[in-house]
């Protein structure tokens, strides 16, 4: 029996990861769901963010269901004492170092896009992010005074290992795709970055010929997104770039609470990869227990971990339908509804998508 970890988190992690719960063990009676604290709920409790039980609740599990870590009552605090220092801490420890981002229109939400419809409609592109190196974890990383002047330092490293199997992946996805490859960079400034295309460059010609590649520099894709966005099927980015351009290719498809994501490690047992899967939305403390958040990127997420790790591909598809006849049938939540149609808070869209399972 799969044991999954629950980690809700803080804001409206804990309300959304609820539903997501719900819709997992629909579809996959046979995984145990344990819950642990993470975040300012654990900083609350147990005075970090990331308790060692929490930790030893992910090593014996086979993926980790997570909801959001954030609270402005630990906005100021140092890096450790924050409740993000928990999701950083977890990609650290289980060397969860791919991100897959997938920004999918589902149809019927044309509209609730920020760009024409005619620009959306069948958008299907996977933004793919390296997240253990890059300005998140370099060395030296500080804030002192030197000659008098308070100065931040944050160190940008990035390891030609750490490049090359973020590549791979990247690769590897496009051939299950439409076979393209768009590797972002800023090698004209950055040093890291002319490692980077180097390499993509490289590992391209010697294993993958057959996937397309091109490149962009960050600030040419970040408008490239937003101008024709259907030009992209994989998008291949470090780790700061690609936080800021999945957030951006987020919003294409009508809202944040939309967008999935999957984080994987390099370990792998017979079904698929060890993961941590969350909607990227964050923990939104606005709107924090007023029970409107849109719960379908954390449904999707939980289709991701049924996809990468349970190798589990037709309870994934039963999600993802379940959510498409949805919308179909007219339910929305507050931010993705238009004109006359009626917002669900997030419980009542979660029950739809039950319905429809």
């Amino acid at each position: 029996m799969p044991t999954i970890a629950v980690l809700p988190g803080d804001g409206i992690g804990v309300e959304v990861t609820s539903v997501a719960e719900r819709v997992l063990a629909r579809v996959r009676p046979d995984c145990a769901f344990e819950h642990g604290v993470v975040g300012a709920a654990a900083l609350d409790r147990a005075g970090t963010p990331f308790p060692e039980a929490t930790r030893e609740l992910c090593e014996r599990s086979a993926g980790i269901l997570f909801g959001a870590v954030g609270d402005p009552r630990y906005d100021g605090k140092a890096g450790n004492e924050r409740p993000e220092y928990a999701i950083l801490q977890l990609r650290k420890h289980f060397d969860l170092f791919a991100n897959l981002r997938p920004v999918k229109m589902i149809p019927g939400l044309e509209e609730a896009s920020s760009l024409k419809p005619e620009f959306v409609r069948a958008l299907d592109l996977v933004v793919v992010r390296e997240t253990t190196s890059g300005l998140y974890f370099g060395e030296p990383k500080y804030t002192r005074v030197e000659h008098g002047v308070e100065t931040a330092v944050d160190t940008l490293v990035y390891r030609a290992p750490e490049i090359e199997r973020i590549a791979r992946i990247a690769f590897e996805l496009a051939r299950t795709r439409r076979g393209r490859v768009t590797s972002v960079d800023k090698l004209n400034v950055l040093e890291s970055g002319r490692l980077w295309r180097r390499l993509v460059i490289a590992l391209h010609a010697a294993e993958y010929p057959d996937v397309a590649l091109d490149h962009l520099l960050v600030d040419n894709a970040a408008m490239q997104l937003v101008r024709d966005p259907q030009r992209f099927d994989v998008l291949l980015t470090e780790n700061t770039f690609g936080d800021i351009l999945s957030d951006e290719a987020g919003m294409l498809t009508g809202s944040l609470g939309n967008l999935p994501s999957a984080t994987l490690g390099a370990s792998a047992n017979a079904d698929g990869r060890f993961g941590l899967y969350e909607p990227i939305s964050g923990s939104a403390p606005d709107i924090a227990g007023k029970g409107i958040a849109n719960p379908i990127a954390a449904i999707l997420s939980a289709a991701l971990l049924c996809r990468y790790t349970l190798g589990d591909e037709a309870a994934a598809a039963r999600i993802e339908r379940a959510i498409a006849t949805t919308i179909a049938n007219g339910a929305r939540t507050l931010d993705i509804a238009r004109g006359s149609e009626t917002a669900l808070g997030t419980i009542e869209f979660g029950d739809r998508v039950l319905a429809e399972l």
